[in-house]
């Protein structure tokens, strides 16, 4: 059989990635982070054990990274859901009600999320953080912002605070309170994004199958390992 190409093997690397951030995401929504080993995490994802290590620093990082994912490609699936629009206020109105949807859904992972982020490492520099804050960012300038780089961390920070607010073990608040006063902050209309009272509400479709906001199809992908893992990183990988 001959061996796998360059491309092919690259393909295979970067699908593994994304089966250890979703099996990472899905272990920490189950049993939280102290729950949740490294070789539960590869197990789950159908990956060698060593190969987490390859990608990643360590536990944290890779969750840090997994649930970035998530709230990335849920904030995009929310801003580009049907009917589509390039109205900065609707959009501003679907970036709040995902993230704070994402607080109501999925409690214990954005919990564990925010506990992460206080601790010393705070946010893991990665693709998942980058393109969070560039779909943000996108949303603010949309909005008709006249200073993004300013506005930008602002609404990121009330984000965040409406998020802690919401998962406060003991005291937490109502989501709609704190979509409220979020929506009144920014002159937003009741009615716009995905109000509470409205079925189905999540600012997206909380289910428990993730697997649309990670790229783990390999079926298309020609490999001569049917275990479906990547073959390892080549010498110059290997030296970095």
């Amino acid at each position: 059989m001959s061996p796998r190409s360059a491309s092919v093997n690259e393909e295979l690397r970067r699908r593994s990635r994304e089966r250890l951030l979703q099996a990472a995401v899905e272990l920490v929504d189950e049993h939280g982070f102290e729950g949740t080993t490294l070789g539960a995490i590869a197990d789950r994802a159908g990956s060698a054990r060593g190969l987490v290590s390859y990608y990643f620093p360590g536990k944290r990082q890779l969750v840090q990274s997994a649930v970035h994912r998530l709230m990335h490609r849920t904030l995009e699936e929310a801003l580009e859901s049907e009917p589509h629009t390039e109205d900065g206020r609707e959009r501003l109105a679907r970036a709040i009600d995902a993230i704070l949807g994402l607080a109501r859904d999925r409690p214990l992972l954005m919990r564990q999320h925010m506990a992460g982020l206080l601790q010393a490492e705070g946010f893991v520099q990665c693709p998942e953080q980058r393109r969070l804050g560039e779909l943000l960012s996108d949303t603010v300038d949309r909005y008709g912002s006249e200073d993004v780089t300013a506005d930008y961390p602002m609404l990121r920070a009330l984000l965040m605070g409406a998020v802690y607010a919401a998962l406060v073990p003991g005291v937490p608040m109502q989501v709609p309170v704190l979509r409220a006063e979020l929506f009144d902050r920014y002159r937003l209309d009741w009615a716009m994004g995905v109000p509470p009272d409205t079925a189905g509400v999540s600012g997206g479709r909380c289910t428990s199958d993730l697997s649309r906001f990670f790229a783990t199809d390999t079926e298309s992908v020609d490999r001569s390992d049917d275990s479906g893992r990547p073959g390892p990183p080549d010498q110059a990988q290997r030296s970095k």
